[in-house]
């Protein structure tokens, strides 16, 4: 059952969304993703700049004029959103909860989606798999995926990239678009190879939804944390030393970097969105530099 609170929150993120939509996102989106494949329109005269592969010798030949075949683009598109409800979903330094904002990055994807007539599916993991919402179209489909970004509570707080990139490839949805919405947080070193894998098999886009602590802290001294995954505790040292990075500093800006380049490295597209700020203004970044791509 939902409660009062979730089904506010749904609510809201639904009017904002569909806000959203009225601007050029929802157009932006259609360009920036193509559809499965060509379906065949109609038979028409040749005009000036036609591709000569598409002209229809027998229907020329028959109405002594030179005829090409139009084709349009399939529509039917997969989207799938893989997102992580591990623990340090639950993590913020600002008064933004990741999992509110995967939760909007979630629901503006799923009702773009749904609005475009595509089907939708929704994979939530941990170090397991959660959650899988196959495939489907509609208003109501995309709501039930939005239901279970608010309502889900995770059987484990750990995280497995590998398992779900493994998870996604044993689906055999060829082309499917994929949205991995996570904080990354896990050995690249275990997921490397899949990741290589889900981007030949998919056209795979990185969502990275970080905190600005998870990549300099602030000088505040001596601090001891705990592990939301693990339970483990330690102390960490954020001073800075004789005008020296502190090594937390360097360590959470290499793991930025290493993750980074692991996605150049397989051409496969990381968007980073920044916790407390909008993600609408680069999202739509994002989709015009895809559509400038394929110009």
């Amino acid at each position: 059952m939902l409660t009062q609170e979730i089904r506010q929150k749904i609510k809201r993120i639904q009017i904002y969304t569909k806000r959203m939509m009225q601007s050029a996102m929802s157009g932006d989106y259609i360009s920036a993703f193509k559809g499965s494949g060509l379906e065949f329109h109609q038979i028409r005269e040749y005009q000036a700049g036609d591709d000569i592969r598409t002209i229809d010798w027998n229907s020329s030949a028959k109405m002594n004029k030179m005829m090409v075949k139009q084709f349009i683009e399939e529509r039917d598109r997969t989207i799938i959103l893989a997102i992580d409800v591990s623990a340090s979903s639950a993590y913020a330094s600002t008064n933004q909860l990741r999992k509110d904002l995967v939760a909007e990055i979630s629901a503006s994807l799923s009702f773009i989606a749904a609005e475009s007539k595509d089907k939708v599916g929704a994979l939530f993991f941990s170090n397991v798999v959660e959650k899988w919402i196959p495939p489907s179209r509609g208003m109501a489909h995309s709501n039930k995926i939005l239901e279970t970004v608010y309502s889900i509570k995770p059987v484990s707080k750990q995280t497995d990239i590998a398992a779900a990139l493994r998870f996604l490839i044993s689906l055999r949805k060829r082309n499917a678009v994929v949205f991995f919405i996570s904080d990354w947080i896990d050995s690249t070193i275990k997921y490397s190879k899949l990741l290589k894998v889900a981007g030949c098999e998919f056209d795979f886009i990185g969502i990275r939804v970080l905190d600005q602590c998870e990549q300099e802290f602030p000088d505040i001294g001596l601090l001891e944390i705990e592990d939301p995954e693990t339970g483990q505790q330690t102390v960490i040292d954020t001073r800075v030393h004789f005008g020296r990075m502190p090594d937390l500093n360097r360590f959470l800006q290499s793991r930025v970097f290493e993750q980074k380049k692991l996605f150049e490295k397989y051409r496969i597209d990381l968007l980073d969105l920044n916790l407390g700020q909008s993600f609408v203004r680069p999202l739509v970044t994002f989709f015009h530099q895809r559509i400038r791509r394929q110009i």
